[in-house]
Parts: structure tokens; C-alpha cells; sequence
């Protein structure tokens, strides 16, 4: 484990950046954030947790720290094995740690603690520690999160819900939700425990409100900061072309456009 944290190359981060704007796009309809406004613009401490619920996490979450928080830096640990098989990521914020051992819980809270010292730095958690469907309950943590919570001094925490759906298109959308911000003055004020319990809370209503909302199918409910493919794609596809312009009709490739009866 090095004693300093890789900062991460703006320039390496803004290629994969746009590198990403592209391959999930091919992959999705859209990337959607409900209660974006309540995601800090602050400069202080902040730590982001989320559920786990896909591999397209990490991805989703680079793209969603871009768009509001393009100036920071953006920390996340990672699997040191695998960290190590792909080494590049560490240019992109990722830290090492062993998943499951007393040195690996003692490599994060180190590296973590770095980050939250670092002006315009922000930590980006998965506390569940594994995939896990986002309508699971309880919802139950791995210990680390409110171990460091409890040893900081001020800081701010963001509960945030990720969920994979399929609404009007052919793609998937990508939803993500903003919890209520938690605002700590003194985290060495709470045990572990009692932080664990905290933070699970917060997030499962995260979870509960994003899954109302996903139920609606309303994109009004959200704001779009991807859009990807639209349309059926293939012969269908040409044939919708091929009738607008024989009919002399506006093409909409959305399948939403659709007028309901």
C-alpha cells in the first residue's frame, strides 16, 4: 500500500470521460438523476455511498461525478488484485486495498483519511461490499464506511440509489437517486455501530424513494444527464424512416413518441 494517494491525471480522466460518453450510451437510453439538487457543490469532506447493484456502477458513477462535480478530485477503493491487473485505473482515482482482511480494512481507513485531508477531494464508497438487487432488505454494510466516519471530524455524507430499468425504449435506462445529505460535525461523537445504523437508513430510504420513482416511468421526475440510443434499430428501424419520408411526417426514432390512445 503506497503511503500517497495516486491524485488522479485530468488528462487520462477527461479521455475515459469521453470514452464513456460513448460506450454507454451505445448501451443505454439514458442516465437520469432524481433530487440532483441535493448533491453538495461544497469544497469540504465528501463522502458519496451507494448499493452495488451492477458491474455498471463505477461507470455510471465517473459520469455522474463528471457532470457535477467536474473540478474535483474523486477517490474510490478497489480490489488490490485486480487494481493491479489493471493498472491504469490507479491514474483514475482507484486505491488498492484487500477486500476481507484486518489489512485490508486498515489500508482503506489510512487511504481514506488522506482524501478527506485533501482540499476539493471527494470519496466514493460501495459499503454493501457485492452486488446486490437495490429491493433488498435489510440493507447491510460491510463495517468500513462508519469505522471511518467515526474517526473524522467534519464531513458530509450523500446516500445515493442506482437502478438498471427497462421503461419505453429498447435500451435501458440508468436511474440514479440523491438521499438527503448527512451533515457531521464531530464523527468521533458516534460508535461504529450507531454510524452503521445511521447510514444504512439513510441509504434504504434513498433506495425506497428512487424505487417510487422508477414505478412512475416519468423522466420529468429526473434530470437527463446522458442520452444515449434511441429507436428499434434494424429493419423495423428503416421502416419507420421509409414511411416518414414517404408521408411526409417528422422521424421519431423514441418509441416513447409513440401517441397512446
Amino acid at each position: 500500500m503506497p503511503d500517497v494517494l495516486v491524485r488522479p491525471s485530468r488528462r487520462l480522466l477527461s479521455l475515459f470521460a469521453n470514452y464513456l460518453h460513448w460506450y454507454v450510451g451505445r448501451h443505454f437510453h439514458a442516465i437520469r438523476v432524481a433530487n440532483a439538487g441535493r448533491f453538495p457543490s461544497v469544497r469540504g469532506p465528501l463522502i458519496a455511498y451507494s448499493n452495488h447493484a451492477s458491474w455498471w456502477d463505477p461507470l455510471a458513477l465517473i459520469l455522474f461525478s463528471r457532470y457535477f462535480l467536474p473540478t474535483s478530485d474523486h477517490y474510490a477503493p478497489m480490489d488490490a488484485t485486480a487494481l493491479k491487473h489493471y493498472g491504469f485505473l490507479s491514474k483514475l482515482g482507484l486505491f488498492p486495498i484487500e477486500p476481507g482482511t484486518r489489512r485490508g480494512a486498515m489500508q482503506f481507513l489510512r487511504a481514506a483519511e488522506e482524501v478527506m485531508s485533501r482540499p476539493d477531494s471527494v470519496l466514493w464508497v460501495t459499503p454493501e461490499g457485492r452486488f446486490t438487487d437495490m429491493r433488498t432488505r435489510p440493507v447491510v454494510f460491510r463495517p468500513g464506511l462508519a469505522a471511518l466516519v467515526a474517526r473524522l471530524g467534519a464531513c458530509t455524507l450523500v446516500p445515493m440509489a442506482a437502478e438498471y430499468t427497462f421503461w419505453d425504449e429498447r435500451l435501458p435506462e440508468i436511474l440514479i437517486c440523491c438521499g438527503q445529505p448527512i451533515m457531521v460535525n464531530n464523527g468521533r461523537q458516534h460508535s461504529t455501530e450507531e454510524w452503521n445504523e445511521r447510514l444504512c437508513a439513510a441509504l434504504t430510504a434513498t433506495q425506497d424513494e428512487l424505487a417510487a420513482l422508477a414505478q412512475l416511468r416519468d423522466p420529468a421526475n429526473f434530470e437527463t444527464i446522458l442520452s444515449g440510443r434511441v429507436g428499434i434499430s434494424g429493419v423495423y428501424e428503416g421502416w419507420k424512416r421509409l414511411l416518414a419520408l414517404l408521408t411526409g411526417r417528422d422521424y421519431q426514432a423514441s418509441h416513447g413518441s409513440i401517441p397512446r390512445q
